[in-house]
């Protein structure tokens, strides 16, 4: 490798442990449940509908009511671009819907939430198919990772997965597209596409000395809910998402657990990116007593909080040496808002490694033309009050688990998890000392 890819690799090993301040975008595998976007709560958002010119002459939210936006200097900017600006050719002169779209995308990343986003038409639809779950894609999530487009997690069964893709490689360049300043939408245009095509990936995996180029064929995505396995006394529910399906599909797990003679469980959503409040709300109602705290909604203006409660469907009378919740890195908001209440409760035992740290809501905002806006307006807290979005959930037992390991399709954080219910003493590994062996 050449000592400019070398240092390159050096950078992005160094950015990638460091993961801090990235945001995550289910766009080329899931079904687009951008976590936390609520059904049935509040203003049904499919109803609402704004002017595309209306971001331009509303009232302004820092503002006192009765005051407006002072768009003198915006409108000369307006007039200069029409009179300066030198088009490098005829064909890429933008049309004023171009340029509105363009502030109001401006105007959105101003506010700086990475999960608050304008979408125009084109991108509104592809967002609206995603919740479908009808389209084609490779099967990953992705994030952005100190500026890079990192992969959260493939999932099962997907053609990324069968590619090779795993948990923390770098997307360094997409069909020789380099990705140095991507933001997560462009990259997302660049890896989707018609189902039997291929797209070439290059990444950064940590541990390995060069580069790899992993060819992708996309496919048609279906999206995994449940999937089971016992070994000995231990039965294992893995939740890959918490969509609509999500709440019966964990129903008949947990019947399939209470006739299999088992006495153990580990509920892994690792990898899980979250989904609807309501089947966290409601999964976790299986295994805490009714009334009990599940999530906090705490939105800017505190009279309109909210606290959502188990309903009381317990299977069983769940402990800590009797449940495991397994949790990583891909684990995001509504995995994220069910491991916090069982492990704040006191019900179950959570190992693995920390947590993405995804506690917003969305609420999605139809506009006129077609565009949508994608905009925060909440964020969850743990019974115990602690904010999802400050750093995630930490686990009891700390485990890694290394690309190499995902390859190998070795798995530790499960097996430490069997080996705890069987009563065997699993202690946290000392994640800075692996580090500074590493390096």
């Amino acid at each position: 490798m050449s000592s400019n890819q070398n240092s390159e690799s050096r950078v992005a090993k160094k950015n990638v442990r460091r993961g801090l301040g990235y945001f995550l975008a289910f766009v080329f595998a899931f079904s687009a449940f951008f976590s936390g976007i609520q059904v049935g709560q509040g203003v049904d958002a499919t109803e609402q509908k704004a002017s595309l010119f209306s971001f331009l002459t509303n009232k302004s939210q820092a503002e006192t009511p009765t005051s407006k936006p002072d768009l003198t200097e915006f409108w000369k900017v307006w007039e200069l671009m029409d009179e300066k600006f030198a088009n490098a050719s005829s064909s890429e002169i933008l049309s004023n819907e171009e340029r509105l779209e363009g502030a109001i995308e401006g105007l959105v990343d101003a506010f700086g939430d990475p999960y608050t986003v304008y979408l125009p038409p084109t991108d509104a639809a592809s967002f609206n198919e995603d919740v479908s779950g009808n389209f084609s894609g490779v099967g990953m999530e992705v994030g952005i990772r100190e500026n890079l487009v990192t992969v959260i997690s493939p999932l099962p069964d997907t053609p990324a997965q069968r590619a090779g893709i795993v948990s923390g490689d770098v997307v360094v360049k997409i069909d020789d597209v380099s990705t140095e300043g991507m933001r997560i939408d462009e990259a997302v245009k660049l890896i989707r596409g018609e189902q039997g095509t291929v797209v070439t990936l290059q990444v950064f995996r940590e541990g390995e000395l060069e580069f790899l180029t992993i060819p992708i064929t996309r496919d048609t995505i279906n999206i995994p809910t449940v999937e089971t396995e016992q070994i000995e006394d231990t039965f294992i529910l893995s939740l890959y998402s918490f969509n609509a399906l999500a709440d019966d599909a964990v129903k008949k797990a947990l019947k399939e657990y209470t006739d299999s003679g088992a006495t153990k469980l580990v509920l892994d959503v690792r990898g899980n990116p979250g989904g609807f409040l309501q089947s966290a709300v409601s999964i976790a109602s299986y295994f805490l007593p009714a009334g009990k705290v599940v999530v906090s909604e705490a939105f800017g203006d505190e009279s309109k909080n909210e606290v959502f409660r188990s309903r009381g469907r317990q299977v069983q009378l769940f402990t800590p040496e009797n449940l495991v919740v397994l949790v990583d890195g891909g684990s995001a908001s509504a995995a994220e808002i069910l491991a916090g209440s069982l492990q704040d409760h006191g019900v179950a035992t959570v190992i693995g490694a920390q947590t993405f740290g995804k506690g917003s809501v969305q609420e999605l905002v139809s506009l006129d033309g077609g565009a949508s806006l994608k905009v925060t307006i909440a964020r969850w807290l743990t019974p115990n009050g602690t904010s999802i979005s400050n750093g995630g959930l930490t686990p009891d037992i700390m485990i890694a688990r290394t690309p190499q390991q995902r390859v190998a399709q070795e798995d530790p954080q499960k097996d430490a998890a069997v080996r705890f219910l069987a009563g065997e003493e699993v202690v946290s590994e000392n994640f800075e000392e692996q580090l500074t062996e590493e390096q």
